[in-house]
């Protein structure tokens, strides 16, 4: 029973996210390799949308995998082989977007977003610890309207 335990505990521990990577596609130098693994990472998947093309097994994301290892052996940098699958399939094909003037929007909404949010609670919590205020105090024709309609001695 405790090897079934130190077994199922271990496959836990060093499992990981299911990688996609076969080793026919996988390069002989292992800094090429890393290098081609940390892009892959950055790149999405155009078919699974949210999912980076190192963990795709779709074949479009098979295919740019290849093409990112055949680019870094023909001698590109990883900023000349992002660039170029950005002019081939566009801004999109990046996981984080690049930090532009036209991306802009992109970056400053959020935190915008929770500024906005802090002050607009900020503003609910001084409204809702506001001292009530107090009610004017009662005519003498409202105290006697009152007093004829409450009788003495009965609460």
């Amino acid at each position: 029973m405790r090897g079934v335990v130190i077994i199922a505990l271990l496959t836990t521990l060093l499992s990981t996210a299911a990688v996609a990577v076969t080793p026919d596609e996988m390069l002989k130098d292992p800094a090429l390799e890393a290098r081609a693994r940390h892009l892959s990472q950055e790149l999405r998947c155009m078919v699974c949308q949210n999912q980076s093309i190192d963990d795709s097994e779709a074949p479009l994301a098979h295919d740019l995998r290849v093409l990112v290892r055949d680019r870094l052996s023909a001698g590109d940098s990883d900023s000349q082989v992002l660039d170029y699958l950005v002019a081939r399939y566009g801004e999109f094909v990046l996981l984080k977007p690049r930090f532009e003037p036209r991306t802009i929007l992109l970056w400053a909404l959020p935190p915008l977003a929770l500024i906005a949010g802090l002050i607009g609670l900020v503003v609910a919590l001084r409204r809702r610890n506001r001292v009530a205020v107090e009610p004017e105090a009662l005519s003498a024709a409202e105290r006697r309207r009152l007093a004829t309609l409450v009788e003495p001695g009965t609460e």
